[in-house]
């Protein structure tokens, strides 16, 4: 139950940020869930694997070359979707920060509520 409304706070998260960042669309709230379901499991499983791979460069850049990987994620997610676009990389890396402060935050308090 956790897992699904974790899911649903970063959707109704992306789909506030698409409306408010002009760079970043996302066509609808059915689409927005699809976005995060599909940029989870990416990062469940592929994330792990280019982390590993581009470790000396994230090494050499002291951890920093992780905000790229965090960029490739959401671009790779905008792509299985025709419902959602970004159109740099600069609104990718904005729309990933504000996402992951913005859900994080949430699903702390959501989570304080329920003890």
């Amino acid at each position: 139950m956790k897992f699904i409304l974790r899911m649903l706070i970063t959707a109704v998260v992306a789909y506030g940020l698409s409306m408010i960042l002009e760079g970043v669309h996302i066509r609808s709230f059915g689409t927005a869930i699809g976005f995060v379901l599909v940029l989870g499991l990416l990062n469940a499983f592929v994330k792990p694997l280019l982390i590993i791979l581009t470790l000396p460069i994230t090494l050499l850049t002291l951890g920093l070359f992780l905000i790229i990987i965090n960029v490739l994620m959401i671009y790779f997610a905008a792509g299985f979707f025709r419902g959602v676009s970004i159109d740099s990389f600069w609104w990718a890396l904005i729309f990933g920060v504000l996402l992951s402060l913005l859900s994080g935050i949430l699903t702390k308090l959501e989570s304080r509520d329920q003890k």
